[in-house]
């Protein structure tokens, strides 16, 4: 982010149910976060934006692209989590594979949330990485203790029960008309025939693929991130092309 703020105005919100943002009673599926940024976009009253996010956030400007929202004039989707019926974190590692299962049982799932292990959760983020070391450890003590508070453990029950609603919304991703960079992390969870099936679905999308790089693909190569994000708006800014 310090590095794209050189070039861009840069907004980062929390999207409900994670960080320091809101936890409301609701049901936590694609439509839900993509109706958020939308309503991000519309209260900021921001036009000509580029969207770019990971995992589910890059899957949510794909969305909001293919709802044709006049606001956004580009989107960069990094590993986005649109696969494997939602249950591609369960690639991460056996603990999450683990997890994942529990969370589809009723009241177990709610019970072991509640009972959130930081062992667990730094199992599951360094299975999301190339490099373990490249994930920050005052990072991992922050998503800790934001994920401990009060009623956290229901949005996530809520966005993995709700996880096979990013699949179903491939279907209208050749809706978009608006140019798209899908860059993805050589070890993302992904497997290569799921990747070449977004960039199938998607009009004229470019897309990238960043050795050594795994899910959270900005913590393992931030500077190959910065880089293919400052290209794409390059290539299809009419203000730069002018």
């Amino acid at each position: 982010m310090p590095e794209l703020a050189g070039d861009f105005t840069v907004y980062a919100p929390d999207l409900p149910g994670h960080g320091c943002s809101d936890i409301p009673d609701a049901k936590y599926d694609a439509a839900f976060f993509a109706d958020t940024v939308e309503g991000f976009l519309e209260a900021l009253h921001l036009n000509d934006a580029t969207l770019a996010g990971v995992s589910i956030g890059g899957a949510i400007p794909l969305i909001v692209a293919a709802r044709h929202n006049p606001r956004v004039a580009r989107v960069v989707a990094i590993n986005p989590y649109d696969y494997a019926q939602g249950r591609g974190m369960a690639r991460s590692s056996l603990l999450a594979r683990l997890v994942v299962m529990a969370a589809a049982i009723p009241v177990v799932g709610e019970t072991i949330m509640r009972l959130r292990n930081f062992f667990v959760m730094k199992n599951i983020l360094e299975g999301g990485v190339f490099d373990p070391h490249s994930i920050p450890p005052p990072l991992l003590k922050e998503m800790y203790l934001t994920g401990n508070r009060k009623n956290h453990y229901r949005a996530f029950i809520s966005l993995l029960r709700n996880a096979g609603s990013w699949q179903t919304a491939t279907r209208d991703y050749a809706h978009i008309k608006i140019p798209v960079l899908f860059l993805w992390g050589s070890q993302d969870w992904a497997r290569p025939d799921e990747r070449e099936q977004d960039r199938r679905l998607v009009p004229e999308a470019e897309m990238v693929t960043v050795e050594r790089g795994g899910h959270f693909l900005p913590l393992d190569r931030p500077d190959e991130v910065v880089k293919h994000l400052r290209e794409f708006y390059r290539r299809h800014s009419p203000r730069l092309a002018s």
